[in-house]
């Protein structure tokens, strides 16, 4: 049997290196879901990182438990449905917090709780009931780098160099105004999840027989009237050929010359001799 601090200590070194794809998502929901017998100290690892993670690493987590979420679906191990179904309040305060340093992540938590939604891990009640305390918080990233610091002195430069390094020292371990190689590393993280999004719009589904079938449900029946139809549209084919029929055409080649072509070629000799 394992160590269940090192199997702690391994999960929280998984999260805190997640990244935007896909990859390490899975392979820290396959640890999880390998340690099932631990689900309560593995979730509560969740819990603590992100409480204290920076904002990057929260949206990656937010995006793990999603993994997370289906693969405890499709294992039959519903104990980490039931924590997060328990704990999705906390998960929520602790990726958008109230202050506004989460600002961000607001977008990130809508996408997941529609994703839980529609795989009916999350009720419609609750999501709503958390849509309306995100609406709350999606203040924009500019009102809360313009503002002013809560009990601070603006003409005073040194208390707000103490209260930015107090900010970035806090108890969370978070940031209120991420740095310039977070924001460069949130602008990486998301074109790659773009990336991907496109990339899954244009998939092909894996039984593209099933597809056909529900095409062919999709359809009419065809009747004595898609006949007539069929008809009319055939004979309508019919006459535009007529029309536009070409009579040089239609003249058998003689020694790989067609009549059109020796024509052609008569004509531009006769040119020729009245030139000269």
């Amino acid at each position: 049997m394992a160590d269940p601090f090192e199997v702690r200590m391994r999960f929280s070194s998984q999260l805190q290196h997640l990244n935007a794809s896909t990859a390490s998502s899975q392979k820290a929901a396959q640890y999880a879901i390998k340690y099932k017998d631990m689900d309560e100290d593995l979730h509560s690892c969740i819990l603590e990182q992100l409480e204290k993670s920076n904002m990057n690493t929260r949206a990656n987590i937010m995006y793990f438990i999603e993994h997370l979420m289906d693969m405890a679906s499709k294992e039959r191990h519903n104990e980490y449905v039931r924590m997060l179904q328990r704990d999705i309040i906390r998960v929520v305060d602790a990726v958008c917090p109230e202050d506004g340093s989460g600002a961000a992540n607001v977008k990130v938590i809508r996408r997941v709780l529609q994703g839980l939604q529609n795989k009916h891990i999350l009720i419609d009640t609750t999501v709503i009931e958390l849509e309306a305390c995100l609406k709350e918080r999606d203040t924009s990233v500019t009102d809360l780098v313009v503002s002013s610091p809560v009990n601070g002195d603006a003409t005073n430069p040194t208390a707000t160099a103490d209260e930015d390094s107090g900010a970035r020292n806090g108890a969370n371990g978070a940031s209120a105004r991420p740095d310039k190689r977070q924001i460069e590393q949130r602008i990486e993280e998301d074109r790659e999840r773009h990336k991907r999004m496109r990339e899954s719009m244009w998939a092909v589904p894996p039984n593209v027989l099933e597809e056909a079938d529900n095409m062919f449900d999709d359809t009419s029946d065809f009747d004595a009237e898609d006949h007539i139809r069929g008809e009319e549209e055939l004979d309508e084919v019919y006459t535009e050929n007529e029309e536009v029929k070409c009579g040089h055409f239609q003249t058998p080649r003689t020694n790989g010359a067609s009549k059109h072509r020796r024509d052609s070629i008569n004509s531009n000799q006769t040119m020729t001799d009245q030139g000269s």
